[in-house]
């Protein structure tokens, strides 16, 4: 790959950030725990390329990267993945072509599944952390790994949603609490299922508001799973308690399943903001669109990454 690719781990770009690219595709860090206990990573060796690398490959029309990255490491390595933090992503150029591609690389930790040879991978080996480095074939794989290793592989995942889109408030009569969802929110609703499942969401919370409740319905749905309401995180109860809040936010944080809290745009940037000051991270800047999803990684209960889903989970980018 060229000298010229570039790396971005949370804002920091050694690629131009003014050039597009126009290809665009998902990998990850796909690693499993050895029975000595140690953190073991997928290295893939591709045949039509003649190189050993991370599994990765080009989004299908209409994907998401988060939906790519995963279906990318079923097809080449037959396993099932759980996606954690994001690592962030490539870019460099196509040889011979006036077109940038740029990838984007998830942690991701083996679930199930088994390697089988295939049209893509003919061999997949396993490495430890300390010995990885020098099996991949390209710097930028080596730069991925390296911002897998700046925190324990094994984190907790807890996924804050904003509710889908409601309409207008000056246009419904009723009480604002009853607000439904107009029809591209049902679909954004619909369009969150599939992302949040590649995260493995199996628990659902919502604030009590009709709005934050049905851009849950279809999780739910799809998971024959109940929707816990919890009025501390609709933007009256938060205001009305807001200490009680951010600690039962923290409560919710756990090591065997992974959560769905479905809250507003007036309680989300603030609760965010004083998890991240709590725990000295660093948010990145983000617009909170409404069916945008924030992935945060904490170890025990601290946070230690927060990771933002906008435009790649909008309903014109996914069709249910």
């Amino acid at each position: 790959m060229s000298a010229e690719a570039g790396f971005e781990h949370r804002g920091g770009p050694f690629w131009d950030p003014r050039v597009t690219a126009n290809i665009r595709a998902a990998g990850a860090v796909l690693w499993r725990t050895s029975a000595q206990g140690t953190v073991e990573i997928a290295v893939v060796h591709r045949p039509k390329y003649g190189d050993w690398s991370l599994p990765k490959g080009k989004l299908d029309p209409g994907e998401t990267p988060v939906l790519a990255a995963v279906r990318e490491v079923r097809e080449e390595t037959g396993l099932e993945s759980r996606l954690g933090r994001y690592l962030g992503y490539v870019t460099y150029p196509i040889p011979g072509h006036r077109r940038l591609k740029r990838v984007d690389y998830w942690a991701a930790e083996v679930v199930g599944g088994e390697f089988a040879a295939n049209s893509e991978v003919d061999v997949l080996n396993w490495h430890p952390l300390d010995r990885v480095m020098d099996q991949l074939s390209y710097p930028m794989d080596r730069q991925v790994v390296r911002a897998f290793t700046r925190l324990p592989a094994r984190t907790s995942t807890l996924l804050l949603v904003r509710h889908a889109k409601a309409g207008r408030r000056d246009r419904f009569s009723g009480p604002d609490e009853q607000r439904p969802l107009d029809r591209e929110g049902k679909e954004q609703a619909q369009a969150l299922v599939p992302n949040l499942l590649a995260f493995k969401a199996s628990e659902i919370y919502s604030a009590d508001p009709l709005r934050c409740v049905e851009s849950m319905m279809p999780l739910a749905e799809h998971l024959d799973a109940e929707i816990a309401i919890e009025p501390l995180f609709s933007e009256s109860g938060y205001a009305a308690a807001t200490d009680e809040a951010r600690e039962r936010f923290r409560t919710l944080v756990s090591d065997k399943t992974v959560r769905v809290v479905c809250s507003q745009g007036k309680v989300i940037p603030d609760l965010l903001e004083w998890l991240a000051g709590q725990d000295g991270v660093a948010l990145q800047s983000a617009r909170n669109r409404k069916g945008s999803v924030w992935v945060l990684s904490f170890v025990g209960r601290r946070l230690v990454a927060a990771d933002h889903l906008d435009r790649s989970l909008s309903a014109s980018v996914v069709k249910a």
